[in-house]
């Protein structure tokens, strides 16, 4: 992937992925407004994917799609200067996403110059492909060509998976948190990454 800043921004260039599954014509991107749609799909599916299961009540999944996933507030989200989405394709098809959100401070890490993974969802039919991968890895080191010494990221305590994931990436653990969802609480492990 080829990015570059300049006066107005980021900029990235599209790029092929060679990946060595079933499909090779993947695309990693910078999002556009126009990409919302495809993004607050992505985004209710994939949270259904991982967490559904956890919700007792329908309608408290449902008002955290609604406050969370509309056109509307991704749309407002890509606008944000302080907010990086991309949206992943495979053969064309909206197969995943990720938002990064720079000069993010969080409580169990001491730098000024650290940025948030806040997102990084892939379809599960997709996962085997290793999109997640290629994707995380441009973007750390899109994160190290902006000057930032660190960057974070919170994972379901219970989402082994992903915290294998992260770990053999270089992150580390550096403490716990809750987060409530209408109702329902989870368990999240803060991880860190030095850059």
């Amino acid at each position: 992937m080829k990015a570059c800043l300049t006066a107005s921004g980021l900029s990235l260039e599209t790029t092929n992925l060679n990946l060595p599954r079933r499909m090779n014509a993947i695309e990693i991107r910078l999002a556009r407004k126009e990409d919302a749609r495809f993004i607050a799909l992505l985004g209710r599916t994939t949270f259904t994917e991982t967490f559904g299961h956890f919700f007792r009540n329908q309608q408290d999944l449902i008002d955290y799609y609604n406050s969370t996933f509309s056109v509307q507030k991704i749309e407002a989200g890509i606008e944000k200067p302080n907010n990086l989405f991309w949206i992943d394709f495979a053969n064309r098809l909206p197969v995943g996403y990720e938002k990064r959100k720079l000069h993010s401070n969080s409580g169990f890490v001491d730098s000024k110059e650290v940025c948030q993974l806040q997102k990084i969802y892939v379809l599960k039919d997709f996962l085997s492909m290793k999109i997640g991968l290629g994707l995380q890895d441009a973007l750390l080191e899109k994160a190290k060509e902006l000057n930032f010494t660190q960057i974070w990221l919170s994972v379901l305590n219970s989402n082994e998976r992903a915290i294998r994931f992260y770990e053999k990436s270089g992150f580390e653990q550096v403490g716990n948190h809750d987060f409530q969802i209408e109702k329902e609480n989870f368990e999240f492990i803060s991880m860190n990454k030095e850059l």
